[in-house]
């Protein structure tokens, strides 16, 4: 670490004013191994002036360090701090980081399946955890002084995100929050929600990456900067140019290899076919390791977005032989993985794919994705951050959180698979991978490597690397758990109150600003315009709505009476034979015609073939007639008539010439508006109104006709923003209704929980509902604790959308019991349509039959065998995953119903028997 440099005397005097001012942040700083940057100071300040913080930062900026002063601030004090985080595996990185520093008896651990000295002073903890614990008035919350939320910008996670936004409503107010986030462009935004639900809270934005990242291009084995110039690029800086000359080798390649629709396996094509493209082959793994090994930069993270193809990735290097380490670090990577997993197992560790797995880490490749044992991705991560794993496939999950920095990210492909559809990598996607390149303290620059493939433009590349607007949107939404929570705690009247007040309500209010606003102008010019009208205003304005419905009657007359004649002209067509003699009323074929074909069809209209007095011949249709055609003569034809000869359509036209037939004359008026009574009385209502003779009438028509234009749009509006305000309030009003009727909510009280509605606040799931329905019916009484854990399983398990195979499900009491969930989800599901709210997600057998056999004790290696011959894709990480999850609702059914009861002890039983072996290893 580089020496400080010697302050001038003002710097100086600033430093030891700061030193005075702050006693804590001066003793927390010395304690660092490194200076720490403007932002961290700033959120440090704030935090020991007592504020809350909102500290916005790029990945691997330090933003952790306002995070663990306030667990410095804790322990100074003698109060409390929970460091909360999104996932498990982040929980467990920072848990052990803070018992690196603080020491054992100081931190806690608290995510779920894992429970470590949970009194301490300082808490890790998972979202979800501390959540729960506001909602049941846990004890430990009353010493609370600082929450940190680490990776805050997760509350726009759909499916989690609404766990943030109610921690943070729900803490005392004397608790200070310490938010830190990714860069988003609507920090400010989102501080101001913290500071009107907070109160006094600090925004502190930086946007400085402290490790420059380089932008490349791999095309074929070569590498281009994807920008022109000398230095790492600013996109808050200069305008951007794109390399020219890759934008020439991307050009060269796309010629070479084409479109996809031209590639294929031969470049030379058949007499009299084009010649087909060479087939695009993407640079192997191993060409590409090789090339930023030669570089220099590795360690490096390659995103694939398929868990298939980062253990195909894992596969090739290892078979073609590369080896990253050297015999010193494989012998390190041998005892830490011996450390990591010594509690595995020994028999599962074959069906676990150890020993594969342990020979790459050895060579310095892993991969990494949900996919895997917990217990490999944590060895995985630790090996990673100590240098002795250079190259790790991972897919886009390793991005969410984990403290897993390289020097390098490679991108495979800008797309990614979102479990419904291939999508485009967004700005924001593309910013959280790449951040992860460049180490502080270690790296001077970071990498960021986008492999070419047909159809990738550099363009398109550099709008990712140079977008920086990522806004923070909330995806809070009240649920049924979350209402009988509120209710019981503050009332319905209260708890709508609150709902106003999350950060989705303050950004749905703030979207409409700019509608009030054009409201507001619209009635100002609404007052204008009735200014402007010199006569009465009413008068006029009821003398406007006569002349719109006249017009209004009149366009309906017409509209008829076109059908009518239409389909009374289609009918006479019909009528028409060979050799009738019509008259064509307008256009270019006017004057006399003889039918020489009557066109019919069974299901079209018809379209009479004639030959004019000009000679002309071809189709006609009822468009060319207004009015219903008779014939006005006929004459005699030949029996085959060739149409194509101009001498016959030179006689016909002759003979039609000297048939001595006239055009008729003008016709009979045929009834319409004339004749209408309603357009009649109307008529006359306008000629006699007090209006009509008004000297200035049109004028001041003309301002009133504007008036009720601008009117209706301002109605629009106003429905429209009507629908946004107060939107979360009516959905909880909606929920409470279903509630009620359901009853887990007393109908007309204001507080009343039942108690099924209390049993409902104690369970924690995405189908918190079905679970507490299934209670109430007793659908899953008589169960054994292995038919239990299958049946319950179902409300947790979602497969895979690209996963094949049928749900199989085991015998005895649990098909009847499936049977009794699925009929009373679709009652659910049938009310909840019925109330306008959002679906519980259908049920789910997919993992019941492996999580009854091993419930029943079976081997890990024959369940994931019985699983792979139904056509099931579950890996062993899927396997322990889902297993946790299972054992989750299984302890929250055995809490709220208790042992005594006889499900509570079948739920009691099945967590027993699901927590062991490789599903208990690494869980406390």
């Amino acid at each position: 670490m580089a020496s400080r440099p010697a302050l001038s005397p003002a710097d100086a005097y600033r430093e030891a004013d700061r030193r005075g001012r702050y006693p804590q942040l001066t003793r927390f700083a010395a304690e660092a191994a490194f200076e720490f940057d403007d932002f961290q100071l700033r959120g440090c300040e704030a935090l020991e002036d007592g504020h809350g913080v909102l500290v916005c930062a790029p990945t691997g900026a330090g933003k952790t360090v306002v995070g663990e002063f306030a667990v410095h601030l804790a322990l100074a004090e003698g109060r409390k701090c929970f460091y909360t985080t999104p996932i498990k595996a982040l929980s467990n990185q920072k848990y052990a980081d803070l018992v690196a520093r603080h020491g054992a008896d100081a931190v806690g651990l608290l995510t779920g399946d894992t429970a470590i000295n949970g009194n301490a002073q300082v808490v890790v903890m998972t979202t979800e955890v501390l959540r729960n614990m506001l909602y049941a008035g846990s004890a430990a919350v009353r010493d609370l002084a600082y929450v940190v939320m680490d990776e805050v910008h997760y509350l726009a996670d759909r499916f989690r995100g609404a766990v943030w936004e109610e921690v943070i409503l729900h803490l005392p107010e004397y608790v200070r929050v310490v938010g830190l986030s990714a860069t988003v462009s609507n920090a400010e935004e989102f501080g101001e929600w913290l500071v009107a639900v907070r109160g006094d809270t600090t925004v502190v934005v930086d946007e400085h990456r402290p490790v420059p990242l380089w932008q490349h291009m791999m095309v074929g084995n070569r590498m281009f900067d994807l920008f022109a110039g000398d230095g790492p690029p600013d996109p808050a800086g200069s305008e951007l140019r794109i390399n020219p000359g890759l934008l020439r080798r991307v050009e060269e390649a796309g010629r070479m290899h084409g479109p996809p629709a031209l590639r294929g396996p031969r470049s030379r094509g058949r007499k009299g076919q084009p010649a087909r493209m060479p087939r695009f082959r993407p640079t192997s793994r191993v060409d590409l390791i090789d090339r930023l090994d030669a570089a220099g930069l590795l360690p490096a993270i390659v995103f694939i977005f398929s868990r298939a193809g980062c253990d195909a990735a894992l596969g090739q290097c290892v078979r073609s032989g590369l080896r990253l380490n050297t015999p010193e670090e494989a012998e390190e990577v041998r005892r830490i993985v011996a450390e990591r997993t010594g509690d595995l197992p020994q028999g599962d560790l074959g069906v676990l794919g150890f020993w594969e797995w342990r020979e790459a880490l050895e060579r310095g490749i892993a991969g990494h994705h949900a996919g895997l044992l917990p217990a490999f991705k944590e060895t995985v991560e630790e090996l990673f951050v100590r240098g002795l794993v250079k190259v790790v496939f991972a897919t886009e999950t390793l991005a969410l959180g984990i403290n897993m920095p390289a020097r390098t990210v490679v991108l495979e492909r800008l797309v990614k698979y979102n479990g419904e559809a291939h999508v485009d990598l967004t700005p924001g996607e593309y910013t959280q991978l790449t951040g992860r390149a460049g180490r502080r303290g270690i790296d001077i620059e970071g990498h960021a490597v986008v492999l070419w493939q047909p159809g990738i433009d550099p363009k398109q590349v550099a709008g990712l690397a140079s977008t920086r607007t990522y806004p923070l949107r909330s995806s809070f939404r009240p649920g049924y758990n979350m209402a009988v929570n509120l209710v019981a705690q503050l009332g319905s009247d209260k708890a709508r109150d609150l709902l106003e007040q999350s950060f989705a309500q303050f950004q749905a209010d703030r979207s409409v600003v700019g509608l009030a606003r054009r409201i507001e102008r619209n009635k100002e010019a609404l007052a204008g315009y009735a200014e402007a009208v010199t006569g009465d205003f009413d008068e006029l304005l009821s003398y406007v709505q006569l002349r719109k419905q006249i017009s209004d009657r009149e366009k309906t007359l017409a509209r008829q009476n076109t059908a009518a004649r239409r389909a009374q002209t289609t009918d006479s067509l019909e009528k028409l034979r060979k050799g009738d003699v019509i008259a064509v009323p307008a256009g270019r074929r006017a004057g006399l015609a003889v039918v020489i074909d009557p066109g019919l069809d069974p299901i079209r209209e018809p379209r009479p073939v004639v030959v004019t007095e000009d000679r002309w011949s071809g189709p006609l249709s009822s468009a060319d007639f207004p009015a219903p055609v008779e014939p006005l003569g006929r004459i005699r034809l030949p029996k085959h008539v060739e149409l194509r000869s101009p001498k016959t359509r030179r006689d016909i036209a002759s003979s039609l010439r000297n048939a001595g037939i006239s055009p008729p004359g003008r016709g009979k008026r045929r009834g319409g508006a004339h004749d209408d009574a309603e357009l009649v009385s109307l008529r006359a209502a306008l000629r006699s109104h007090p209006s009509h003779g008004l000297a200035e009438r049109e004028a001041n028509l003309r301002w009133v006709e504007r008036y009720q234009r601008l009117e209706a749009e301002n109605a629009q509006l106003e429905r429209k923003v009507a629908a946004t305000t107060h939107s979360l309030a009516r959905a909880f009003d909606r929920i409470r209704k279903l509630l009620a009727e359901r009853g887990y909510l007393e109908s007309g009280s204001d507080s009343g929980v039942t108690e099924h509605g209390r049993r409902l606040a104690r369970l924690y799931s995405e189908s918190d509902l079905l679970a507490a329905e299934c209670i109430r019916n007793e659908v899953w009484a008589g169960l054994s604790a292995p038919e239990l854990a299958a049946v319950v399983s179902t409300l947790v398990f979602e497969a895979r959308r690209d996963t094949p195979g049928e749900a199989r499900l085991p015998s005895g009491g649990v098909p009847k019991a499936w049977q009794d969930t699925v009929r009373l989800w679709s009652e659910l599901a049938e009310d909840e349509r019925r109330h306008r709210l959002d679906r519980t997600r259908e049920p789910d057998a997919g993992f019941a039959w492996p999580v009854y056999r091993w419930a029943r004790g079976e081997s890990l290696e024959k369940v994931l065998t019985a699983a792979e011959a139904n056509g099931q894709e579950l890996s062993a990480g899927d396997f322990v995953r889902w297993s946790r999850q299972v054992i989750d609702l299984l302890d929250q059914i055995r809490d709220v119903l208790g042992k005594a009861d006889p499900v509570g002890a079948a739920a009691a039983d099945a967590v027993r028997a699901l927590r062991r072996g490789v599903v208990a290893a690494g869980a406390a």
